[in-house]
C-alpha cells in the first residue's frame, strides 16, 4: 500500500497541472472607482464676467389705478383683464344721470350770468353818455360801475361751477391714461362705487418698458453706476439672457440687510416678460474669454490652489491659479497646469484618492 500511495502522486500533480484538480484564483489589482457623469467636467475656454449679482422681482414702469372720481353706480363695462388699450380709450361708464343735470343747470347759471353781465356792461356805458350830458348825478355812474363789476364776478363764478360739473361728468366715464393692457378689472356693472372706496375700476400697465427692482451688497456699490449694463434671467425663459441698464440707485442702505436697492430699466417692446417675474443677473464690471472650470470643482480647502485631473484613467493632482469668478455662469477661471479639454473631478468626486483609477458610469446607472 505504501508503493500504491507513492505512485499515485505524480499521476495527481499531473491532473491538477491539466486542470483537472481545484482552479487557482487570477491575481486581480484593485477596483476601480466609479464616477457619476454629473462629477466630471471638461475645462473649455468661455466667456467669464464679473460683477456684483442683483436679483428682485420685475414690475412695470408704469401702472395706473384708475379709482372712482364720482359716486354712483357702473353702467358699463368696456374691457376685460388682458386686453390692450389706447391712450383716451374709455374703459367703463359710472351712472351720469345726476351728473348731467348738474352739468346743464350749471350751463343756463353760466348763460345767465353772461346775459346779466351784458346787460351791466350796457347799463354802465349809458349812464357814462348820460354823466357827460350832466342827466344824472355822479353817484349813479358809480353805482353802474359796481352793478357790473358784481355781474362779471357772478359770471365768473358761473363759468367755475359749469366748468367743475363739465370735468364731474367727464369723470364718469373712466379712459386709459396711456396705451398699455389692461391688468386687473375688479368691478362689475351694476357695483356702487365710491370715490372713498379702495378699490380701483381698472387697473392699466405699460408692458413696453419693465424695471428689475433689485439689490446688491452696500460693498458693491463701488461697481454700481447708472447706465451700467445689467445681464439677467427669469425661469419662464431658460438659458436666455436679458440685458438691461441701471436706471435708478437709492442712495440709502437697509440697515436690516445690508444692501442698496437699484432699479434696471428692461426694454420689453416685444412683451415677451410679465411684470412680477422673479429676476437675477448681474451687473457687468469685467469680461473675458478664459479658460475656466465649474465652481464645484475647487477644493476650497487645498493649498495651494489645485484640481483633481483625470488622465489616462487615473486621478492627479493639478497645481493651478484661480482669476475671474462668475458667480451667475458658476464658472472660475483657471491658468496654470491645466489644459483645454482636460477633464476634472467635481462636487462629491473630489474626496477620491489621488493615484485611483476611476471609471465614468453610465448616465442612466
Amino acid at each position: 500500500m505504501p508503493s500504491i500511495a507513492r505512485a499515485a502522486i505524480p499521476l495527481v500533480l499531473l491532473l491538477a497541472a491539466c486542470g483537472g484538480g481545484a482552479e487557482v484564483p487570477e491575481e486581480t489589482g484593485p477596483s476601480a472607482v466609479l464616477v457619476n457623469p454629473a462629477m466630471i467636467a471638461v475645462v473649455d475656454s468661455i466667456r467669464l464676467e464679473s460683477g456684483p449679482v442683483v436679483s428682485g422681482t420685475l414690475v412695470a414702469e408704469r401702472v395706473a389705478q384708475l379709482r372712482p372720481q364720482v359716486n354712483g353706480a357702473v353702467l358699463a363695462l368696456y374691457v376685460r383683464e388682458g386686453d390692450a388699450v389706447r391712450a383716451g380709450q374709455p374703459l367703463a361708464v359710472i351712472d351720469t344721470l345726476v351728473l348731467a343735470d348738474q352739468a346743464r343747470s350749471a350751463h343756463l347759471a353760466a348763460r345767465s350770468a353772461e346775459l346779466a353781465a351784458e346787460t351791466a356792461e350796457r347799463n354802465l356805458r349809458r349812464s357814462e353818455e348820460l354823466q357827460r350830458a350832466g342827466a344824472i348825478a355822479l353817484r349813479d355812474l358809480e353805482n353802474a360801475r359796481d352793478g357790473l363789476a358784481q355781474a362779471e364776478a357772478m359770471r365768473e363764478d358761473a363759468r367755475a361751477r359749469l366748468a367743475a360739473a363739465r370735468k364731474q361728468l367727464a369723470n364718469a366715464t373712466v379712459r386709459a391714461p396711456f396705451a398699455g393692457v389692461v391688468s386687473e378689472v375688479p368691478v362689475s356693472v351694476g357695483d356702487v362705487v365710491s370715490m372713498t372706496g379702495a378699490a380701483p375700476i381698472a387697473v392699466v400697465v405699460d408692458p413696453a418698458t419693465l424695471e428689475l427692482e433689485g439689490t446688491v451688497p452696500a460693498a458693491s456699490l463701488v461697481d454700481v453706476r447708472r447706465g451700467a449694463s445689467v445681464e439677467f434671467a427669469v425661469p419662464s425663459q431658460p438659458g436666455t439672457r436679458i440685458q438691461g441698464t441701471i436706471a435708478r440707485i437709492n442712495p440709502a442702505v437697509d440697515p436690516a440687510t445690508g444692501q442698496v436697492r437699484v432699479y434696471v430699466r428692461v426694454p420689453n417692446a416685444d412683451r415677451a416678460l410679465a411684470a412680477g417675474l422673479f429676476a437675477e443677473g448681474r451687473i457687468s464690471v469685467e469680461a473675458r474669454r478664459v479658460l475656466a472650470v465649474p465652481l464645484t470643482a475647487v477644493d476650497a480647502g487645498a493649498t495651494p490652489p489645485s484640481l483633481r485631473r483625470v488622465k489616462g484613467g487615473i486621478v492627479e493632482e493639478v497645481a493651478v491659479t484661480f482669476g475671474l469668478r462668475d458667480e451667475l455662469a458658476e464658472r472660475v477661471e483657471v491658468s496654470g497646469g491645466i489644459a483645454a479639454g482636460d477633464t476634472v473631478l467635481t462636487g462629491g468626486a473630489l474626496g477620491t484618492p489621488l493615484g485611483a483609477s476611476v471609471r465614468v458610469t453610465r448616465a442612466d446607472t
